[in-house]
């Protein structure tokens, strides 16, 4: 009886290699997110992170060739998010609605993606090269925040604020969830991202 031998193609080959690539890294990603948060990302060895996968340092080094680049992958992760949920958001009609979005979108990046991991006070330790990108995409997300209060403050949706200080309470009560959450706690990132939208958004209603 003849057998027959399936061989995948060159390019289904290289596809599914890729595919494992991307898992991997992103198993990395999620190591070394877990580690910072547990421990801080200066006090955080590759050794850690090695150790939280069950794998040797040098494995991690066909990925990332050292800690700050893994960092700096962390933050692109969230960035790039970021990035879409200003996208996302103006598809709502009002700014009020615009912005209560914004507010659900960025709790859950802090707390799923970023898994509570406090990499936004973490800047000063990436590559100037990398500084300045991550903080030129920031400064584009906190515009475009101020974008929506200012709509909205046009519109006789919010109250006569400064927008750029509204901005700044906003992103401060945000980040600094990086602080005390835990994935293990009692508030679950849906509930604790609509309660954040609540508080934040209803602070700058007109009345």
């Amino acid at each position: 009886m003849a057998t027959t031998t399936t061989r995948r193609s060159p390019s289904r080959r290289s596809a599914h290699v890729r595919a494992k690539r991307e898992r991997r890294r992103t198993e990395i990603l999620h190591a070394a997110l877990q580690a910072f948060r547990s421990g801080g990302y200066h006090a955080t060895t590759l050794d850690d992170i090695a150790l939280q996968l069950g794998v040797r340092k040098t494995a991690l080094y066909h990925y990332f060739p050292d800690k700050e680049a893994l960092l700096y992958a962390c933050h692109r992760e969230g960035l790039e998010e970021v990035a879409g949920i200003i996208a996302a958001a103006r598809r709502h009609q009002t700014s009020a609605e615009q912005l209560a979005h914004a507010i659900r979108e960025h709790v859950r990046v802090m707390t799923d993606t970023l898994e509570g991991s406090s990499l936004a006070f973490e800047v000063s330790a990436l590559s100037a090269r990398h500084q300045s990108e991550v903080i030129a995409a920031r400064d584009r997300y906190e515009q475009a925040l101020r974008d929506i209060i200012r709509r909205g403050i046009a519109a006789g949706e919010f109250r006569a604020v400064d927008a750029k200080l509204a901005v700044f309470a906003i992103l401060g009560a945000i980040n600094w969830i990086a602080r005390w959450y835990s994935p293990h706690g009692s508030v679950h990132p849906p509930e604790l991202g609509a309660q954040y939208a609540d508080h934040l958004v209803r602070g700058l209603l007109a009345a």
